[in-house]
């Protein structure tokens, strides 16, 4: 008399079964949180554009990237923490806030090190830059893993007052990226410097606490720190360059394969997004023009190289051994 019970059994059986079908179908597409502290209107987005184009196309649609932009997610030395431990999975940072993790990431913002936006972009997209970058991370942090470079052009210096020569910093309280190549620099430029996140730089400038901040031309636009620090000084004096990173967490649970078209597309971006993003930095200046910004084009560098240049291969030199590689392959392109 057992038979209604086999077939319960059978029945059961068959609806697990349906039930591990259906789990498998519907983990076929893999959403990864993608983290980032600036607008989806600057270059990290065109990051997170291009590299979630490229991995859908190769996975066929299986591994989809879900950006998160303007810092939902927190600021980038708190993002970069919540990649190594596994609870996000891919993430910007600058390579100031690198530097929080991996000390000698400070090269890639060492000042002057990139001559003109044409040594920037040719240098970033070099494949010998990106693999010493990488070596130099798995070297120094773990529980995470940089899989490429990129650059939102070069820094400049914004204020309610013009920067045309290196005397014009004379006593200025600078917010500047904590990291030991700014806490030297604007010193010897004769500045005093000032650390804060950048969600705070806004109230900062308006408020007085400080007189200058500096970074790229579309990050003071999408930011709109011009309302409030109305003069824009070209001074190039650094490169605003990120990495882009993915938990081990992540890494270690995909397949070759999966790990290979993650690579390819992060190889994609690297190539790719230096050049998007000068482009963006020229059209964001002439919009900055066309609503009444001042922008000084006619900065007079040879001041402030004058006393950089020593510094570069000092400060590469303690940073340490990666630093001193990264800073010498650099210079090296012409």
């Amino acid at each position: 008399m057992g038979h209604p019970r086999r077939r319960t059994v059978a029945a059961i059986a068959a609806a697990s079964m349906w039930l591990t079908v259906g789990a498998v179908g519907a983990q076929e597409v893999k959403h990864y949180r993608f983290a980032y502290d600036q607008p989806k209107t600057t270059g990290y987005g065109i990051v997170g554009d291009i590299f979630n184009d490229k991995l859908k196309a190769l996975s066929k649609g299986t591994m989809v990237i879900d950006q998160y932009p303007g810092a939902q997610l927190g600021q980038e030395p708190q993002v970069l923490q919540l990649v190594k431990s596994g609870d996000v999975e891919f993430c910007i940072s600058s390579s100031a806030n690198a530097a929080t993790l991996s000390p000698q990431a400070g090269v890639m913002s060492m000042h002057f090190l990139f001559r003109s936006e044409a040594h920037l972009v040719k240098a970033l997209a070099d494949p010998e830059v990106s693999r010493a970058v990488k070596g130099m991370i798995a070297d120094t942090v773990q529980g995470a893993r940089v899989i490429a470079l990129s650059t939102l052009g070069l820094r400049n210096m914004y204020s309610k007052r013009e920067i045309r020569k290196i005397e014009d910093m004379k006593g200025l309280k600078v917010r500047v990226q904590a990291t030991p190549t700014e806490d030297t620099m604007f010193p010897a430029y004769g500045s005093q410097i000032v650390h804060m996140p950048f969600g705070s730089v806004y109230t900062s400038l308006q408020t007085g606490v400080v007189d200058v901040a500096e970074n790229g031309v579309n990050v003071y636009l999408a930011n709109k720190h011009y309302e409030v620090a109305p003069v824009l000084s070209i001074t190039e004096h650094e490169a605003n360059n990120s990495l882009i990173w993915i938990s081990d967490k992540l890494w270690n649970s995909l397949t070759p394969e999966q790990q290979g078209w993650v690579q390819a597309a992060a190889d994609e971006v690297n190539r790719n997004e230096p050049a998007k993003a000068v482009e963006l930095e020229h059209q964001s200046q002439d919009k900055l023009k066309s609503i009444g910004v001042k922008v000084v084009t006619d900065v007079d560098k040879s001041g402030f190289t004058a006393i950089a240049d020593p510094y570069l291969d000092k400060l590469s030199k303690d940073l340490g051994p990666h630093a001193e590689k990264i800073k010498n392959l650099i210079r090296a392109i012409n």
